[in-house]
């Protein structure tokens, strides 16, 4: 199972359709996969569109009036980790504007990046947009450098890039892309057949890597206290 790719306003419709209306996925409600609003925007459970429009408005970002896109992983059996889920934001016109960043650590904190131009002007496909790292993800790197993003979406495919570089350096490389398939009840069975505890998987292969670099002696940084602002 890759990340899901829901239009928010499609999400908003889905959270207050009948039951007996709803597909292979559920919204804010218990199914074998499951997307719940609580674990997104203000994680409240409360709308997520006016959530996203308001956040946009007030880093000057009203320009990103049109669709908004959520790319994430969904609970399977009700539990799921996100170590990163990606907003798209666009215009009227569909062009990027902005892109939020929810990144979520092991220590069960969470913080935003907002990644736009600094004119507010469209992103192109692969722009690198930038960020100073300000959240403790991993103990093996301080909170220091920066993020680096890059982004590539169109109605077939997807890539999202985030590069750390530190003193100029860089540190690590990350990436998830992906094909658009239609939500399909098989297609996912078939998922969760090939993986069926995700979130488990997610956070042993984390934990396992963290252990082969504490194995290998790389220094361990302790945590520091979370951001004070949220994004």
């Amino acid at each position: 199972m890759g990340l899901l790719r829901l239009p928010v306003t499609w999400l908003e419709a889905q959270a207050h359709a009948p039951r007996r209306s709803r597909g292979p996925l559920a919204v804010d409600d218990a199914g074998l996969f499951s997307v719940w609003r609580r674990d997104h925007g203000a994680r409240d459970g409360s709308s997520l569109e006016p959530w996203i429009r308001e956040l946009l408005r007030q880093h000057g970002l009203a320009c990103a009036d049109g669709e908004v896109t959520l790319y994430t992983l969904p609970r399977v059996f009700g539990h799921a980790f996100n170590p990163v889920s990606f907003w798209t934001c666009r215009d009227r016109e569909g062009r990027l504007r902005a892109v939020l960043c929810e990144v979520s650590n092991t220590f069960g904190e969470r913080h935003n990046y907002l990644a736009a131009r600094a004119d507010a002007g469209p992103v192109g496909s692969g722009e690198e947009l930038r960020a100073r790292k300000v959240f403790h993800v991993s103990p093996f790197f301080p909170v220091d450098g920066e993020y680096r993003f890059r982004f590539h979406e169109t109605s077939q495919r997807c890539l999202f890039r985030v590069d750390y570089v530190r003193s100029g350096s860089l540190a690590l490389v990350t990436a998830l892309s992906g094909e658009t398939r239609p939500i399909a009840f098989v297609s996912m069975l078939r998922a969760f057949v090939r993986v069926p505890w995700m979130a488990a998987a997610v956070l042993g292969r984390i934990h396992l890597h963290a252990l082969r670099l504490w194995w290998k002696g790389v220094p361990f940084h302790r945590k520091p206290a979370p951001p004070a602002e949220g994004t």
